[in-house]
């Protein structure tokens, strides 16, 4: 059945969900959005009062690979809120992106089981959301290049790019020795959500999964056809058929796709929040769409950033917000991020005046 999706409502997809025992109820998102600073989980004491200083009061701290343990997560959760700050989510390289999943490789049940054991472990540790991408040979860049002011940022052009993710690089017509077809794609999707859903019901944990980056219509022989479109992320949430599987929507990696998306970031918002899927939002901006793009300062791209704010505000977006992929300025570390950080508390605060 082709998904575009006019009948698609919230409510349909809510009366669509199949009770599980020992099912967590969702904690409901309270009002307001979130707006949230990444940080390394070695982030220094200076660093978290400078976060306290801009007003942020929400993290989300990554961790470097196998420290994604209960012991760990409840070690900088204590921390961070020792600071008088609060945890969004913990990610993980080793949770996302992960080609045995997405291509049905062989090592795939192992994968799925450490990635419900995350799972589980997150929601003992009171941390109630997950990003996760299906990506399966990681996200594509092309040389870094400049962008206002001469600040060094990643590109993409697509005769040039290759893709990279924890330590691995891709490259090539056939990244993975063939071409996939999307059927088999949607057959290994279908296989890994219809195990991962109810073991995050059981948890209380939320899901967003996190667009394609690029979304480009193939690459490396595989396609990105389930999260490089609208219709695909509606297939996929159907398919799930969870109120734990939802959307981080990367507003960059959205603007990135441009018309091959289906939907423009601000209808796509808009349709996401009706159906009361978008958890997450990366607030980022590029020069262009595919097939040529530079990453740029929040307020330097082609997408309208105060715009965009305002439409997440009057769909009463209640989730977390991020600035991503934020290219240096000169001065100190911090100042492109205070810039980002900035701009994105006045934007907000500007809307809900």
């Amino acid at each position: 059945m082709e998904i575009t999706r006019r009948n698609f409502s919230a409510a349909a997809m809510a009366a669509s969900f199949i009770p599980r025992m020992n099912e967590e109820p969702l904690e409901p998102l309270s009002p307001g959005i979130k707006i949230s600073m990444q940080v390394d989980e070695k982030v220094s004491d200076d660093d978290l009062t400078w976060i306290k200083q801009m007003g942020i009061d929400y993290l989300n701290v990554q961790t470097g690979t196998g420290r994604a343990t209960l012991e760990n997560v409840l070690a900088i959760k204590a921390r961070v809120e020792a600071a008088g700050l609060k945890v969004w989510n913990i990610p993980n390289n080793d949770n996302r992106n992960i080609e045995e999943i997405t291509l049905g490789l062989p090592g795939r049940a192992a994968k799925i089981e450490w990635l419900k054991q995350y799972i589980r472990d997150t929601g003992k540790a009171g941390i109630k959301y997950i990003t996760y991408a299906h990506m399966a040979n990681g996200i594509w860049s092309s040389k870094p290049e400049t962008t206002r002011g001469g600040g060094e940022s990643r590109s993409f052009h697509l005769a040039t790019a290759k893709g990279y993710w924890n330590g691995k690089v891709y490259e090539g017509p056939l990244t993975h020795g063939r071409k996939y077809s999307k059927e088999e794609l949607w057959e290994n999707y279908t296989y890994f959500i219809r195990q991962i859903a109810p073991v995050a019901e059981e948890a209380g944990v939320r899901i967003g999964i996190h667009p394609d980056d690029p979304p480009v219509p193939e690459l490396g022989g595989i396609p990105r056809h389930i999260f490089g479109t609208f219709d695909g992320y509606v297939r996929a949430l159907e398919i799930a058929n969870s109120p734990s599987i939802g959307v981080c929507l990367c507003c960059g990696t959205w603007a990135e796709g441009g018309e091959h998306t289906g939907k423009n970031v601000f209808e796509a918002a808009r349709a996401l929040a009706q159906m009361g899927k978008l958890w997450k939002i990366h607030f980022r901006n590029v020069t262009s769409p595919i097939p040529d793009f530079v990453e740029t300062y929040i307020d330097n791209g082609y997408t309208n950033m105060p715009k965009l704010m305002k439409t997440l505000v009057d769909v009463d977006f209640r989730g977390n917000l991020i600035a991503d992929h934020v290219p240096p300025m000169a001065g100190a570390r911090q100042s492109s991020w205070a810039y980002s950080m900035g701009y994105i508390r006045a934007l907000y605060n500007s809307v809900i005046a």
